[in-house]
């Protein structure tokens, strides 16, 4: 009832009666009352007049599984919530959960992360009240192979989102950061349960900074947060929201076609790569050459300079800018 009554009230311009929320929801005003205690509480700022009702003037940023539910707009993206003030990892959280049979489109997330990994088991910072740290569980019936492409997807809904509402426009660098400014917000770690030619599971986990005033000195050129690069803070929940309602429609695009190929064109408009000169870090050997833009199936075309193109695997190399991080 508490997520209910907090989405009314979020969804209104104006104030919403107490008998209004009575008979909506089929409680007594004294169970209203106690709800609209525990929203101030939580830190809602929220105005009742007599004969008006109650409005919210004003929302904390906490990511509680109440505030959040009321932002969605999901079919089945964040059905499931799991909301912690503090963990080791969300994707940790969230693979555990997997094991004991929680369904698809589980979110986990976590006010602060004290051991978040990202790519290539690097740290990532998330400190507490400004950053977003969440993991969503997918249940896809893909081929393992396919797996790394939701990476991508992703990365394009974080885009897109982060974009809308910051009218700051993001760029991609391939495969899993996004950048403002051309400095990284956020990184993406998927991993995944899976069989030969079985998928049991994947987890997509995110981390982004969102509200942080400063990042360490040693990371001042190449991470950012979104509020150092625009001035303004954000709600964080409301972000998560706009991501998975992205993240929802691009992943049925993708299911519908078995590969990224509905939207390679948008996603190469956001990278941040394309056009130029990177350095592909491959076991095999190093070499330099023209980001061209990435494949149906999310690799990264890369022209030598011999004139050849090649297809650059995520999972097997790194690309960096030939000058730095972009």
């Amino acid at each position: 009832m508490k997520t209910e009554i907090l989405k009314l009230l979020q969804s209104s311009t104006e104030s919403v009666s107490g008998q209004e929320i009575c008979n909506r929801f089929s409680v007594s005003r004294t169970a209203v009352w106690k709800v609209i205690n525990q929203l101030k509480e939580e830190g809602y700022c929220i105005e009742a007049v007599q004969n008006k009702g109650y409005r919210i003037i004003s929302a904390p940023d906490i990511l509680t599984e109440a505030e959040i539910a009321s932002r969605l707009k999901t079919d089945w993206a964040g059905s499931t919530l799991s909301c912690k003030e503090e963990t080791d990892s969300t994707n940790t959280d969230c693979k555990k959960l997997a094991e004991q049979g929680a369904l698809h489109g589980l979110l986990c997330t976590a006010d602060t992360q004290i051991a978040g990994r990202g790519r290539r088991g690097r740290t990532w910072e998330s400190p507490k009240g400004t950053s977003i740290s969440m993991t969503l569980l997918l249940r896809p019936e893909i081929k393992p192979d396919q797996a790394p492409q939701l990476t991508l997807v992703m990365a394009l809904a974080i885009a897109r989102a982060v974009s809308r509402l910051c009218s700051e426009t993001c760029s991609i660098k391939w495969p899993n950061d996004i950048l403002l400014n051309n400095k990284k917000i956020c990184g993406i770690l998927t991993e995944m349960s899976a069989e030969m030619d079985y998928v049991h599971y994947v987890v997509i986990g995110c981390g982004i900074n969102v509200n942080q005033d400063f990042v360490p000195m040693e990371l001042e050129q190449i991470a950012t947060s979104i509020k150092m690069e625009t001035g303004t803070r954000n709600q964080r929940s409301e972000l998560i929201a706009e991501i998975l309602q992205d993240f929802e429609q691009l992943y049925q695009q993708f299911l519908s076609s078995g590969d990224l190929s509905s939207f390679v064109e948008e996603y190469d408009n956001y990278l941040v790569n394309r056009g130029r000169v990177v350095r592909v870090l491959d076991p095999k050997g190093e070499f330099e050459g023209e980001a061209l833009g990435i494949s149906p199936n999310g690799e990264l075309f890369v022209k030598t300079a011999a004139g050849e193109t090649v297809k650059v695997y995520a999972g097997e190399v790194s690309v960096r800018g030939i000058y730095g991080y972009v």
